[in-house]
């Protein structure tokens, strides 16, 4: 079984996010105590639920009203897996299991360091695994009523709608990426700390000769952490690194930036133009957000939506 296609563009862009998620002395706990904040018929919609959703749009680097987009999502995905389980197309247990495992799998992850990862940004692995569930319900639900249309398409009928407008197959840039991090712990932060760490990292910048030798390099380095962020698309760079990364050399480092795990610079191992089926799919969706859903998925999630019981407390 394969992961619907708007579950896998998402998923490209939480791996993005991971790759430059902030280390754990800086992730926020989630709240301590719950209380129910939504009653979605008859469901109920906890702090702790909206605090998970928050830290979760945070690692997609979200803007906005958080809080708000947090429960409209909470909300929406309420109906629809409250509509996949009443239509018996809810994903099992079993299978989000299997779809976290090949997640992990995917992004040269082992499950363990997915499920660390997640809670350190306050996320935790079981409120990824329900929007998996969620995902993957209402792909199947958005088929029945309305084909392949939107979160239904495949990448093959996603490019040949494109070519069928007259549009040429997208080209995009495929980095492999290495994240040096001078790591500088919450307590230790101040204006002079941070300078010298950047001394440092300006000077290992200077001596870097391409990401086969980087361990070597690094190795005597004291709280230096090196990792391999692999293989990113252009459109999944994050916004406060795009610029950067798309203004260096593949074989150089981005200049070095201070953040909130300290001191940190980017190394393009390589970066070629790829024109593929997925780079075409990466473009397209990343271009067209609004063509999620069929528009049968459209409109019946609107009427499930008015003729739900929602009560805010």
């Amino acid at each position: 079984m394969h992961f619907p296609a708007i579950f896998r563009f998402t998923g490209l862009l939480i791996v993005a996010a991971l790759a430059f998620a902030p280390a754990p002395f800086s992730a926020q706990p989630a709240q301590a105590a719950s209380e129910i904040k939504i009653v979605v018929n008859n469901q109920a919609i906890t702090s702790v639920d909206i605090a998970r959703r928050v830290a979760f749009l945070r690692l997609q680097r979200a803007g906005g009203d958080l809080n708000t987009k947090a429960r409209d999502q909470l909300v929406e995905e309420a109906i629809k897996g409250q509509e996949a389980a009443r239509v018996r197309l809810l994903a099992s247990d079993g299978e989000v299991e299997a779809a976290f495992e090949r997640f992990a799998r995917s992004n040269n992850l082992s499950t363990s360091q997915l499920t660390q990862i997640l809670n350190q940004a306050g996320v935790t692995p079981k409120h990824f695994k329900r929007y998996i569930q969620v995902q993957m319900s209402w792909g199947r639900v958005a088929q029945a009523l309305g084909g392949r249309g939107g979160s239904g398409m495949s990448t093959q009928d996603l490019v040949s709608k494109m070519l069928e407008r007259g549009q040429d197959k997208p080209t995009t840039t495929e980095y492999i990426l290495q994240q040096v991090i001078f790591v500088v712990p919450a307590n230790k932060r101040s204006n002079a700390t941070l300078n010298a760490r950047k001394r440092e990292a300006d000077q290992l910048r200077g001596r870097y000769q391409g990401c086969d030798n980087a361990a070597s390099v690094i190795g005597g380095l004291r709280d230096v952490t090196l990792r391999q962020l692999g293989r990113i698309m252009q459109p999944q760079l994050p916004a406060e690194w795009k610029s950067l990364i798309e203004k260096t050399k593949a074989g150089s480092a981005t200049p070095a930036r201070i953040t909130e795990r300290g001191v940190e610079f980017i190394v393009i191992c390589s970066a070629k133009t790829v024109s593929d089926d997925k780079a075409a799919e990466m473009v397209f969706r990343s271009e067209n957000d609004s063509a999620g859903e069929s528009e049968a998925a459209k409109k019946h999630l609107e009427e499930l939506r008015r003729r739900a019981v929602i009560a805010n407390k």
